[in-house]
């Protein structure tokens, strides 16, 4: 039966989650399984397997078996795939949205806008005739000719979060499998329904056996997929710490690897900033989705006079944000994805403080009494506080101050080691030119606060927030995906 809201609702008791090997829904050999709660309610949902060696080896030889003809198939006929995939995926959108907000907790608004993210990336997957094409050049040299074809690198692994449990699957399985690939998602094991019904919908759309599977599970199944010498390239989402493990087993184990990793995004407010518009686009890249995005604002720079106009209208927008279950009238923050996030954010705050913060807005102990709710949170640090440095994860801003445009880059590029994205609010084309020239971010935003591409660009973060050197989506992401051989050829 598929994973929807309603059937959630229906179960008498929370099901244990099954794996999906060559072409097959399977209970996992291993007998641990985690509980999965909604976070905003404490309503458990489902348990999770937490799948072993056993598993992964299963699904990687029935990925192994797919990935001839599948990467023999002709580009337009896979493509032909896709495009049911995407018709499915449009068919289900509102239930996938519910899905995201009911085992993510984000409110309906910003989980409709990762599931209309997730599908664009399927509409950038169906120009695979095009997008592998590859190049040649006649009389190269007297009678030889030279061409540059791609070919699928094998099985691909997709290792992703629990704070985009839609989007972030569908940076990689449309991408990976229209380039010809096998492909094997391991979801986060705090939100694995989405992914559940992702590939629930592959199976509608018919898609071959073997090419999608689905192994659940925590750190034995990715240590298990990133050393499997079936496994030809992993694609990784999460943590800087843990990005930077899978990328160095990974490429140990001879394999291709892009590991996204953490971030600390700057956001500059110059003096010319224009309000209105602003201050809730601030307010949304800082306390949206609960601030568990690696794109949101989690310091703010206040310029000059930005201080005096913008910081005070910025406190009054927060008050007026409204905590809850995401599905429910009016909410606009809900809850952080675990008591354990709770309590990690409330000590980063408590040790800022300890270091000389000073709190503009305390939110900790605000919201609902069920659920893991933290309040829209802001501190006024120095440049050596540690909330300058150490990613939060939570709806909490840290404030500094520069005179000018010249100090706050200097303070975006020394307080912290991260590169993955930063904004700036100004009405200056000046300011906003020797932003994106001297910014040492990877993805900027210019009077936008949550500067994430669109599927036809790369997510390109920088320094310790990407190990690799193709990234996730766009063009890069099928140099990624694929292989290339060049032929010299001469007829006698």
């Amino acid at each position: 039966m598929p994973m929807s809201i309603e059937h959630l609702a229906a179960q008498k008791a929370p099901e244990t989650l099954k794996n999906f090997i060559a072409g097959r829904w399977v209970a996992s050999s291993s007998s641990e399984t985690l509980v999965v709660p909604n976070p905003a309610t404490e309503q458990i949902l489902a348990h999770v397997p937490l799948s072993n060696t056993a598993d992964v080896a299963a699904a990687v030889a029935g990925a192994r078996a797919a990935a001839f003809e599948w990467g023999e198939m002709p580009p337009p006929e896979r493509a032909t795939y896709l495009f049911k995939l995407r018709e499915a995926l449009l068919d289900n959108r509102e239930a996938l949205t519910k899905l995201v907000t009911t085992e993510n907790g984000k409110v309906f608004s910003d989980a409709a806008g990762e599931v209309r993210r997730g599908i664009e990336v399927v509409d950038f997957a169906c120009g695979a005739p095009t997008l592998l094409m590859g190049q040649n050049l006649d009389q190269v040299s007297r009678g030889i000719d030279s061409e540059m074809v791609r070919f699928p690198v094998g099985v691909v692994a997709g290792i992703t979060p629990f704070n985009f449990p839609f989007m972030v699957p569908m940076w990689m399985l449309p991408l990976a499998i229209a380039c010809g690939n096998s492909f094997i998602l391991k979801p986060s094991e705090r939100t694995p329904l989405s992914s559940q019904r992702i590939v629930e919908i592959c199976e509608e759309a018919g898609i071959p056996t073997g090419v999608v599977s689905l192994v659940h599970g925590a750190v034995e199944t990715v240590t298990g997929l990133i050393s499997h010498p079936g496994v030809d390239a992993v694609s990784f989402v999460g943590s800087e710490r843990v990005a930077r493990i899978v990328y160095e087993t990974a490429s140990k184990n001879g394999k291709r690897v892009q590991a996204l990793g953490g971030a600390k995004n700057h956001i500059i407010a110059m003096p010319d900033a224009v309000l209105d518009q602003s201050v809730p686009n601030i307010a949304e890249s800082a306390f949206g989705n609960a601030g568990q995005r690696c794109l949101a604002g989690s310091v703010l720079t206040v310029v000059g006079e930005a201080r005096e106009r913008l910081l005070p209208k910025l406190v009054e927008h927060a008050e007026t944000i409204k905590m809850g279950f995401g599905l429910d009238e009016g909410v606009s923050l809900g809850p952080v994805i675990r008591g354990d996030a709770r309590e990690r954010i409330h000590r980063l705050v408590d040790e800022g403080v300890a270091a000389g913060a000073t709190m503009i807005r305390d939110g900790r102990g605000t919201g609902p009494a069920k659920g893991f709710f933290v309040g829209p949170t802001m501190l006024s640090i120095e440049e050596n506080s540690p909330l300058a440095r150490e990613e939060v994860f939570g709806p909490v801003l840290s404030v500094l101050y520069a005179k000018d445009l010249d100090e706050a880059l200097r303070l975006m590029a020394e307080t912290n080691e991260y590169g993955n994205a930063g904004s700036i609010y100004t009405a200056s084309g000046k300011a906003a030119r020797e932003f994106k020239r001297r910014a040492t971010s990877g993805m900027l935003g210019v009077n936008v606060g949550v500067a994430a591409p669109m599927a036809f660009f790369p997510f390109s973060g920088r320094r310790k927030s990407f190990f690799g050197d193709l990234h996730a989506t766009g063009r890069d992401g099928v140099e990624f995906y694929t292989t290339k051989k060049v032929i010299t050829t001469r007829w006698f």
